[in-house]
């Protein structure tokens, strides 16, 4: 199977999509072609995992860093297609082929982004990826002045975000003359210590932590979140953070040692976007701005690794991201399950939970217990991992600032346990019933959480060697 196999089967999966899109009436089908058609580019992008190639003249480089990332990808994808039995009602049904479409687009655009190691396929692949996304925002049902707030917002601040990073990207080609990144980089080297070097950087990454919601470009996340249909808003949580740290572990391994200042500013973020996304986090009562919150400060704790600046950082951020994706979905099937008519789940709906839907329950006790960072959950093991390896960095002080966000964030993510276990229902509380696929979600998240918590041995494994390919 060729290195591009990935990428040429998500880009036909597009086709049939904007085929589909073409002819007119009902087309509901099209979710379950979209949960094959996923499944199938899993199954892909894994029997690629080992190929290798160069196009463009070095422009898209596909190696095991980026094969490990389009994998993972894939799964984000398919994962969130799995949840669309519910969510798509949220859609209005003639936009269902539109919807999954451009879905498919931007994971097209991310790999694209995963592999990238030139400025201008670098922002070709990032702004494919963003405007698939400004596409589907605004196409939640019965929810048209929300929906259409949320779409203006992430469209403004995207484009602003866009023309800094371009800007940016001049700064550095007009520094090195080139727009090759590893070129880009041996020629920040004479200028790493200077400011116009870092300011450079500083510009160029502002799409990238855009994408991640670091502070301080963070401010766009919670009113996405909340106006978005929850399948988009599942989408945006998680896919397109795992193509933007791909990105900044390639940046990183290839920066150059001197830009100590360029550092010392990602240091600062890092700790900023912990503490903002983690304090303002416990006073939220809607699920999906708890979330944006929460994935926030996740921002921040990945840095750690991409801060680490080793093999052993690079290793740790991708198999917390790995972590990331499987209990932040965890969570959010748990929103679109509860989420009858397609409104937004507020944390006081959880109480009895456990009664009227224990399965459900459970899934969210795991996956709380991950994003907490509580044993035996793969979120500790992969806290540990990117807490040693910023550790053994140098940065002691953002380890500490790291540890007690860390204690703070238990606050809010055992709230959502106790109100599920602790609270008995209002009144006359419905049982919530859940088809076989959801079942099968379910605990495919508490099997995989619990498993990367119990041996992470494996995963660390391909993911060092993934690392080492940079």
């Amino acid at each position: 199977m060729g290195w591009y196999a990935p990428e040429l089967f998500t880009f036909c999966s597009f086709l049939v999509y904007f085929l589909i899109s073409l002819r007119k009436g009902t087309r509901r089908y099209v979710r379950f072609l979209a949960q094959v058609l996923s499944f199938l580019g899993l199954i892909i992008a894994g029997a690629s995992i080992l190929e290798e190639g160069e196009f463009f003249a070095g422009a898209y480089r596909v190696d095991l860093f980026s094969q490990v990332f389009k994998l993972l990808l894939a799964l984000g994808l398919f994962l969130v297609f799995a949840m669309g039995r519910r969510s798509p009602e949220e859609v209005e049904e003639g936009y269902l082929p539109e919807f999954y479409m451009f879905l498919t687009l931007g994971t097209l655009g991310l790999m694209m982004l995963v592999s990238s190691v030139d400025l201008i396929s670098l922002f070709i692949a990032l702004e494919l990826s963003s405007y698939s996304i400004y596409v589907i925002v605004p196409l939640r049902r019965g929810h048209g002045a929300v929906d259409l707030e949320a779409a203006a917002k992430y469209i403004f601040f995207g484009a602003i975000a866009s023309g800094v990073m371009l800007y940016g990207m001049g700064y550095l080609y007009a520094l090195t003359g080139s727009t090759n990144l590893h070129h880009v980089l041996e020629g920040l080297r004479e200028v790493a210590l200077e400011p116009m070097g870092v300011m450079a950087l500083v510009l160029t990454l502002v799409g990238f932590f855009f994408k991640l919601s670091l502070f301080p470009l963070h401010f766009w996340a919670p009113d996405i979140y909340e106006g978005s249909s929850h399948l988009t808003t599942t989408y945006i949580a998680t896919v397109p953070k795992v193509g933007a740290v791909a990105l900044l572990l390639r940046l990183a391994f290839l920066a150059p040692q001197e830009a100590k200042a360029f550092v010392e500013v990602l240091v600062v973020l890092s700790a900023l976007s912990m503490t903002l996304g983690n304090l303002v986090g416990l006073v939220q009562r809607d699920l999906k701005r708890l979330l944006a919150y929460s994935g926030i400060a996740h921002a921040g704790y990945v840095m750690l690794g991409v801060l680490a600046l080793s093999g052993e950082g690079g290793a740790s951020a991708t198999y917390y991201m790995a972590v990331y994706l499987l209990m932040n979905l965890g969570l959010f099937l748990v929103v679109v399950i509860l989420s009858r008519r397609g409104e937004n789940v507020l944390i006081e709906d959880l109480k009895g939970l456990y009664r009227r839907a224990p399965l459900l329950a459970f899934t969210l006790a795991v996956s709380a217990f991950s994003l907490a960072g509580i044993p035996p959950t793969g979120g500790f093991i992969g806290k540990l991992l990117l807490f040693t390896a910023a550790f053994k960095a140098g940065h002691l002080v953002l380890v500490i600032v790291a540890t007690v966000n860390t204690a703070i964030s238990l606050f809010y993510y055992l709230n959502l346990v106790r109100y599920s276990y602790s609270r008995e229902p209002e009144g006359t509380s419905e049982g919530v019933a859940l088809s076989w696929g959801e079942r099968v979600l379910c605990y495919l998240y508490i099997v995989l959480i619990i498993y990367t918590g119990l041996f992470p041995g494996p995963l660390m494994r391909i993911f060092e060697a993934a690392s080492l390919a940079l």
